[in-house]
């Protein structure tokens, strides 16, 4: 009776792991990201240096006594683009550290205009608040396991990639939530600031995307991830109203081992 006992309760962890555990989500040591990664990436316009942008994970800490991931993104315009359109943007996330969701998303623009912006996850009444300068909007309902536009992009990365898949994942930018789907296209050889990469092709749908997506006709959204366990991305096409755009990885730190330059590095 004491064996039948303690099989039935390894069935009960078993069951609550499958259950409460979703598929394609690792344990924590076995993330693709880990605190200390930092992407610096060249972003051209056409032919033009249009600027640089950085996506890095800070040191886990606590959110309202929740232990936390703390995710930045920053992008800065050229000198010479500074002339035309000055844009020095900052945005941050706070997700939970087994990221499950969003817990805050915070966006501060500065350049020819300003703008602040803060959403705010209630989880408890299941929604989330946009705030920003005078604009001020009533919440919105969300749905289980919503992040916010930063962390949704390491939330894909929490997922194996392989041709034709596609993944759907719910975020929201204060105003509206959304399923975002990106499919993966093909696995491909690409060269990017003259380093070979085995990278698998991603496409994001945009019909669900606001901003200067929403307002272009066409518009498109390419990602070149690594093959790897870690689906770092190395480059990132965007086609909008105002032009192209190519964002290509000129240097990775991996959490671990600090100033890595993509040319002394094979992630293939």
């Amino acid at each position: 009776m004491k064996i039948r006992v303690e099989k039935f309760i390894v069935i009960i962890i078993l069951i609550m792991i499958i259950v409460y555990f979703p598929a394609g989500l690792t344990a924590e040591h076995n993330f693709p990201f880990h605190p200390g990664e930092k992407m610096t990436f060249e972003v051209r316009w056409s032919f033009i240096l249009a600027g640089e942008a950085v996506i890095e994970l800070l040191p886990v800490e606590s959110f309202n006594g929740v232990e936390s991931y703390h995710f930045v993104f920053t992008a800065r315009t050229s000198p010479f683009v500074d002339l035309f359109y000055k844009v020095r943007d900052r945005i941050e996330s706070f997700t939970d550290k087994d990221m499950t969701h969003s817990l805050l998303y915070i966006k501060i623009h500065r350049g020819k205009s300003k703008k602040d912006v803060t959403v705010n996850f209630d989880w408890e009444r299941q929604e989330a608040q946009y705030l920003g300068m005078g604009e001020d909007r009533e919440p919105v309902p969300i749905m289980p396991g919503t992040f916010d536009p930063l962390s949704v992009f390491y939330a894909f990365r929490l997922h194996d990639l392989n041709e034709n898949i596609e993944s759907s994942i719910p975020f929201t930018d204060g105003k509206k939530c959304v399923i975002g789907k990106a499919k993966v296209i093909r696995r491909e050889n690409i060269n990017v600031a003259g380093v070979p990469y085995d990278t698998f092709l991603v496409e994001p749908d945009m019909e669900d995307i606001g901003g200067v997506f929403e307002k272009s006709k066409n518009a498109k959204l390419q990602i070149w991830v690594t093959a790897d366990d870690r689906r770092v991305p190395v480059r990132i096409k965007s086609r909008v109203i105002v032009g192209n755009f190519v964002a290509d990885l000129v240097s990775y730190e991996d959490g671990f081992t600090a100033n890595i330059n993509t040319e002394q590095q094979d992630m293939s």
